[in-house]
């Protein structure tokens, strides 16, 4: 019963290849599900692919998602399957298409897959397995790839957005809605910075992160105060922070051993600053 179970669960999910799932006996084998066309659509709008970006689709299938990818928003694609049968459809697909030079399909294991050229990552796979990817998605993504999901999220990383939408084409699962997943891979900004405004003193920041959600303290002018707000989007942060004469307003983009933008002091225009982890051996001076 439990074996029963665990396949009807997959078939509900509907990874996009005959994934293997980790409770079934290894070389088990699950029905392909494809993602309805008008939800591989809205997937690609919600991620904002456009020319220049590389999708890898993780469980590919038909390869409908990566196809659209390239003919509809004029992207490279990527699909990894450990189905043969499947690959070879969608390189028949694609072919079909006209976007076989875009959009091409390997038989892989998506854990053996390298993801660190993907600009967008999409996904429809059991939560289990989404869970499992998540270290390496963070890992190996860099900072504002965009990693869209049917039907299941990532535990307790928090999508960036999603919504609910009509799935006519939906067969199982009881419903004929589908719920997609957007998030944006953050940098790492945990630890301290710290950066020196020209006349108006150093100032130091010691933040918290959880992925993109960001708390911590900001010392300036011999004042300490905590965080009031603070945005990650990728690598744009955001922080506000003290009140009156001492009030910041920082935005910047971060880098792996710099955060460089502007800084609002009280009520002066921003200036520019550029903040390094203290492991560095110079702070810059920058004009106010």
């Amino acid at each position: 019963m439990k074996r029963f179970w665990c396949l009807v669960l997959a078939v509900l999910a509907g990874g996009g290849a005959f994934a293997r799932v980790p409770t079934q006996a290894p070389g088990e084998e699950v029905p392909f599900v494809p993602t309805p066309q008008n939800v591989v659509v809205a997937m690609l709008e919600l991620a904002e692919v456009r020319p220049g970006d590389f999708l890898i689709d993780l469980g590919s299938g038909d390869g409908r998602i990566v196809i659209t990818a390239a003919q509809r928003f004029g992207a490279e694609g990527l699909g990894i399957d450990n189905s043969p049968a499947l690959v070879r459809e969608a390189r028949a697909a694609a072919t079909r298409a006209g976007v076989a030079d875009r959009a091409t399909f390997v038989v892989k294991d998506i854990f053996d897959a390298d993801l660190s050229q993907a600009t967008v990552l999409a996904l429809y796979l059991l939560p289990e397995y989404n869970l499992a990817l998540r270290p390496r998605i963070l890992d190996e993504l860099r900072p504002g790839a965009r990693v869209v999901s049917h039907d299941w999220d990532m535990g307790d990383w928090e999508p960036d957005e999603r919504i609910t939408m009509p799935a006519p084409e939906k067969t199982l699962g009881g419903t004929q809605t589908s719920t997609i997943y957007l998030w944006r891979v953050p940098a790492r900004v945990q630890g301290p910075w710290r950066a020196r405004l020209g006349a108006g003193g150093e100032l130091e920041l010691a933040l918290e992160q959880k992925f993109q959600r960001v708390t911590g303290t900001v010392r300036y002018r011999n004042a300490q105060c905590p965080i009031e707000a603070a945005t990650l989007s990728g690598d744009r942060l955001a922080i506000r922070a003290c009140e009156g004469s001492n009030r910041l307003q920082l935005t910047g983009k971060a880098y792996q051993d710099r955060i460089v933008g502007t800084v609002a002091r009280g009520g002066a225009p921003p200036t520019q600053f550029r903040a390094l982890r203290p492991s560095d051996d110079a702070l810059p001076e920058l004009s106010r």
